[in-house]
């Protein structure tokens, strides 16, 4: 897992993990990652400070193994996660994946070329951006870690 900084055309910090860079890049070039505080799909990694150890000796781990962070979820959390699972599995069950055409077809079901209907694909963080400043609604489907995660 990787850990950036992050912020949106908007100025707005925040944090995000990624289960690594390439992780990142995918998701963000789908529109998929998105600043919470004003849900901009443009969002770019932000300068972070480099972790520098100290000269004191640091402990050795306990294993060899590294250790990560990790946390257990409320019950209410569990239960937003799992109705997110639920919205996702019913989109792209009941709508037809459109791929990369995805700007394209939601531009004309919105300018009326075709009738509407519920499609899913993928969109460049630009297409995103553009197709929101068309009127064009349309939202990042839900990404969820493994079940075991």
């Amino acid at each position: 897992m990787i850990h950036y900084a992050l912020i949106c055309e908007q100025g707005h910090e925040f944090e995000s993990w990624f289960p690594n860079s390439a992780g990142f890049d995918k998701q963000a070039k789908r529109g998929l990652v998105t600043c919470p505080h004003c849900g901009s799909a443009k969002v770019e990694k932000a300068i972070m400070a480099p972790r520098l150890s100290s000269s004191k000796k640091r402990k050795a781990p306990e294993t060899a193994q590294e250790k990560t962070t990790v946390a257990m979820i409320s019950p209410q959390e569990h239960e937003f996660r799992a109705k997110l699972k639920e919205l996702r599995e019913h989109l792209t069950k009941n709508a037809d994946n459109v791929g990369p055409k995805f700007p394209e077809e939601a531009r004309k079901m919105h300018y009326g070329e075709t009738e509407h209907r519920s499609i899913y694909g993928e969109a460049s963080p630009k297409d995103a951006k553009d197709l929101a400043e068309e009127g064009i609604e349309f939202h990042p489907l839900p990404i969820l870690p493994d079940e075991r995660n």
